[in-house]
C-alpha cells in the first residue's frame, strides 16, 4: 500500500510540473511554445465544432457557430488546467493522509478553490495545501491578466481589417482594392494612397506575426462581420501589391509594395509554423499557381474598366505576378483552410465545399435619384 501511495505521489508531482509548464508557456513566455496539454484541448474543441458545423450548408450560420470556437477553447483550457492541478495535489497529499483519497481530494479542493473547510493536520500536507492555494490564485490571476492582452491584440488587428472593407470590399480581394482606389482618385493620388496603405499593412503584418504566433488562440478568433477575416484582408493587400508591381512598374511605389509583400509572407509563414503547418521557405518560382492566367487576365480586364494605368500586357505581367504570388499562395491557402476563413476570391479551398464570394458592391445612388420621402433614406442601408 505504501508503494502505491508513493507511486501516486510521483504521478502527482509529474502532473504538477507538466501543468505548470503548460500554464507558463501559454500565458507568460513570449514565443510559441508547444504545450501538449493546450494543443490537446484545442484539437478536442476544434473536433467538436467540426462535427457540429458539418451538416450546416449556409456559411453565415456556420460562421456564427464557429465564432464560439476560440472562446470555448479558452474556457476548456482553463478548466483542464484547474482539474489537472486539483488531481495532482490530491495525489501529492495521499502519503500525508494515510492514503485516504477522499481526504486528499477534500484538502486539495478546499485549498485550490480557497474554500478553507478542510484544515491540514501535519507539516507535510500543510505545505502542500498552501502550495495548492497559491496555485489556484495564480492560475486564475494569470488568466484574468491574459484576456485583456489577448483582446487588445484582437482589437488592433480588427481595426485595420474593418477599415479595409471600404477599400477592398467584403470579403476582401486584391483586384477590388486597386479598382476602388483608382475609381475614387486620380492615378497619381491613388498611387500615393496605396503607398500609405502598404506602409500601414507592413506594420500590421509585423504586429500580427508577433501576437498570433505567441497567443495562438488569436489565429482562430473570427471578425465581428461574417465576411471579414484577417487572413483574407492581408492576402488582398499582398495581391494588390503584386498586381501593381507586375502591371504598373513605372507608377507603383516599389519599396512600399515590396516591403508589404515581404512582411506579409513572413507573417503568414511565422503564424503557420506556430500552428504546425508545413512551410516551404524557398518555393520554386516556376511553380504553378492555383490562380490561373485566365483568372489573372479577367482581373486585368476589370481594372481596365476604371482606366487603371496598365503599362504592360497581361501576358507580359503574368510571370512577374506569378513570381510574387508563389511565395505565399500555398501557406495562405493552408491557413485559410485551417481557420475556415470566408471563401473569398483567390483564397483557395475550404474544408466545407463553397463557391468563392465576390466582394459586395452597393448600388451607386446620387442625390437626384432619391426623393425626400424615399423610405430607403429613412432606414439604414446594408453596405460593406
Amino acid at each position: 500500500m505504501t508503494i502505491i501511495v508513493w507511486a501516486c505521489f510521483s504521478v502527482g508531482l509529474l502532473g504538477l510540473l507538466l501543468n505548470w509548464m503548460s500554464v507558463i508557456g501559454t500565458l507568460i513566455v513570449p514565443r510559441p511554445l508547444h504545450s501538449n496539454l493546450s494543443r490537446a484541448t484545442h484539437l478536442v474543441t476544434a473536433k467538436i465544432f467540426t462535427v457540429i458545423t458539418k451538416p450546416v450548408a449556409s456559411y453565415e450560420v456556420r460562421d456564427r457557430i464557429l465564432a464560439w470556437h476560440s472562446p470555448m477553447a479558452l474556457f476548456v483550457r482553463l478548466l483542464v488546467w484547474v482539474i489537472v492541478f486539483d488531481l495532482s495535489f490530491s495525489l501529492l497529499l495521499l502519503p500525508f493522509v494515510d492514503g485516504d483519497p477522499w481526504q486528499a481530494a477534500s484538502e486539495a479542493g478546499s485549498a485550490m478553490f480557497t474554500l478553507g473547510y478542510a484544515a491540514p493536520s501535519n507539516v507535510g500536507n500543510t505545505i502542500l495545501v498552501y502550495a495548492a492555494a497559491y496555485t489556484g490564485l495564480i492560475v486564475i490571476a494569470l488568466q484574468i491578466g491574459y484576456l485583456p492582452t489577448l483582446y487588445a491584440a484582437f482589437n488592433r488587428r480588427e481595426a485595420e481589417v474593418t477599415l479595409l472593407v471600404s477599400r477592398a470590399g467584403s470579403p476582401s480581394w486584391g483586384p477590388e482594392l486597386l479598382v476602388r482606389t483608382r475609381f475614387g482618385m486620380a492615378a497619381q493620388t491613388s498611387t500615393s494612397e496605396l503607398s500609405d496603405l502598404y506602409r500601414t499593412w507592413e506594420r500590421w503584418a509585423a504586429d500580427v506575426a508577433e501576437s498570433h504566433s505567441t497567443y495562438l488562440t488569436l489565429v482562430w478568433f473570427r471578425s465581428p462581420s461574417s465576411q471579414s477575416n484577417w487572413l483574407n484582408s492581408l492576402l488582398s493587400v499582398m495581391d494588390a501589391a503584386a498586381l501593381q508591381l507586375s502591371l504598373s512598374p513605372g507608377a507603383v511605389a516599389h519599396t512600399r509594395a515590396r516591403l508589404v509583400l515581404r512582411m506579409g509572407f513572413t507573417c503568414m509563414n511565422q503564424v503557420a509554423r506556430a500552428i504546425r503547418i508545413p512551410v516551404d521557405e524557398d518555393p520554386d518560382p516556376d511553380s504553378e499557381l492555383d490562380v490561373t492566367f485566365e483568372d489573372f487576365q479577367a482581373a486585368v480586364e476589370l481594372m481596365r474598366t476604371v482606366d487603371y494605368p496598365v503599362e504592360v500586357t497581361a501576358e507580359q505581367a503574368w510571370p512577374h505576378f506569378r513570381g510574387w504570388r508563389v511565395n505565399y499562395e500555398k501557406v495562405a491557402y493552408a491557413l485559410a483552410y485551417a481557420i475556415d476563413a470566408p471563401p473569398s476570391m483567390w483564397s483557395g479551398p475550404r474544408r466545407f465545399a463553397s463557391e468563392p464570394i465576390m466582394p459586395y458592391r452597393p448600388k451607386n445612388r446620387t442625390s437626384k435619384d432619391v426623393k425626400p420621402d424615399d423610405p430607403q433614406m429613412l432606414a439604414p442601408r446594408k453596405t460593406q
